[in-house]
């Protein structure tokens, strides 16, 4: 028999062995988890390790809280965002206080009652106006502007400026753009700019998205969903003479495609869109060459170089065709501009 020493002895050899073993497995381990295998063209450790580059954190706009509306303010306050949401149901053809619009509501183009980043909001109102602009080479003041989108948008006629409701809408619109500074532009306002696309935009393709992805809520037709109190709409028509007119912003495409890439789908957001920019652009293509409403637009861009690219209409100072400017390409358009 093997003394008391030996056996111990022997243990601690068989010990040690098993701790080494399991060190340089570990460490094998270890060394295929962290650096991975390696190159067979090489015979070296690869190295290089992909990792996706951290999408920067980017600070939008937020409306300010519902409790910084001051006490003597909140009635107009509160009774202004009531009217952007639901402008029909005071406002309408059977409105309860006038009967002057189309049955749409302001909320329909500025989504969440103009709250909603990238979604046509109204957190630069009261930092930029009043304002002289392009259109109508004038001074223009939020009470001016709010009528546009009446005439326009809204298809009706103007407010008068001294009624409660247009105080209470210039109220609510001061009161959400209360903490931006002057003449600033927070990000988020207004809609997103997008490439222009190497070609002309394409009603068919348009056709066929809004039918995968609109026709759902805004109809075959463009007639929209109505609410069932009868008076507004759940969801808007998008053309004919219940949608906006052929002077409002959204008729230009560059606006729709903005509109539709931040925000439609229901549900889509500047950062998590639905539809790539050409699906954007195509259906708002599609949706613009439908029937509306026609607008006098006469007294607009009395300087005609200060249109925009996708103004709709003529005449234009720089020798592209009106096709060209309400369809593209926009590129050549864009570039020549540049060089001039």
């Amino acid at each position: 028999m093997k003394s008391p020493e030996r056996i111990l002895l022997t243990l601690t050899k068989v010990l040690v062995t098993a701790i080494a073993l399991t060190a340089v497995v570990v460490i094998g381990l270890a060394w295929v988890v962290l650096i991975g295998p390696e190159n067979k063209e090489t015979s070296q450790p690869n190295l290089a390790v992909n990792v996706a580059p951290a999408k920067p954190v980017v600070k939008y706009w937020q409306a300010p809280a519902l409790s910084s509306i001051p006490e003597e303010d909140k009635e107009m306050v509160f009774y202004g965002k009531d009217l952007i949401a639901n402008t029909a149901h005071f406002l309408g053809p059977n409105g309860i206080v006038d009967q002057m619009s189309n049955g749409m509501n302001c909320q329909n183009c500025h989504l969440d009652a103009g709250a909603k980043v990238f979604g046509n909001n109204y957190s630069a109102v009261a930092s930029s106006y009043p304002k002289v602009r392009a259109r109508s080479s004038q001074k223009e003041s939020i009470e001016k502007r709010i009528n546009d989108c009446f005439e326009r948008s809204l298809n009706g006629d103007k407010l008068p400026e001294n009624s409660k409701e247009m105080q209470a809408m210039v109220a609510y619109m001061k009161w959400l753009g209360s903490e931006v500074k002057q003449d600033e532009a927070p990000i988020g306002v207004g809609l997103p700019a997008l490439p222009y696309l190497d070609r002309a935009v394409d009603m068919v393709k348009g056709q066929q998205i809004y039918v995968a992805q609109c026709v759902v809520c805004h109809g075959e037709n463009g007639e929209g969903i109505k609410a069932t109190d009868g008076r507004t709409y759940t969801y808007p028509p998008l053309w004919g003479e219940h949608s906006y007119n052929s002077g409002a912003g959204l008729y230009r495409m560059s606006r729709f495609a903005g509109y539709v890439k931040a925000n439609m789908p229901l549900g889509a957001t500047i950062d998590f869109p639905m539809l790539t920019d050409e699906e954007a652009w195509d259906v708002a293509a599609y949706v613009n060459s439908q029937m509306r409403s026609e607008k006098d637009l006469s007294g607009d861009w009395p300087d005609i170089s200060e249109k925009p690219i996708d103004h709709p209409f003529g005449p234009y100072s720089d020798g592209f065709s009106e096709q060209q400017h309400k369809y593209g390409p926009f590129k050549p358009i864009a570039e020549a501009r540049k060089k001039k």
